[in-house]
């Protein structure tokens, strides 16, 4: 899963920030190091305050089989709310905004 050619919609391309899908990308790459990968990754995207006041990049990583989740915080300088899945169709894999499956 997941070694296939990468691809994205026009609405990730156009406003997800590159760093981003670059963060999502790792993310998936880390995992499939140590764990098994489900066809279909889901990425929860928020805006969260650390302690001191600062906007953060809040990423909260999951797959349904083998069960994972994973949080993590980012420094950014323009949060965004969402929710983004990347599918491996075992030709390639897409990544898109859960509103465009």
């Amino acid at each position: 899963m997941f070694q296939n050619p990468r691809y994205m919609t026009r609405g990730i391309a156009e406003t997800l920030p590159l760093s981003l899908q670059i963060i999502l990308w790792s993310m998936i790459d880390s995992l499939k190091q140590s764990q098994e990968l489900d066809y279909l990754q889901v990425f929860s995207l928020s805006a969260e305050r650390n302690p001191d006041g600062v906007l953060q990049q809040r990423i909260v990583h999951s797959q349904e089989v083998p069960p994972y989740q994973k949080t993590i915080m980012v420094a950014c300088k323009s949060p965004v709310d969402c929710k983004v899945f990347c599918i491996d169709d075992e030709t390639h894999a897409t990544m898109l905004y859960a509103d465009e499956y």
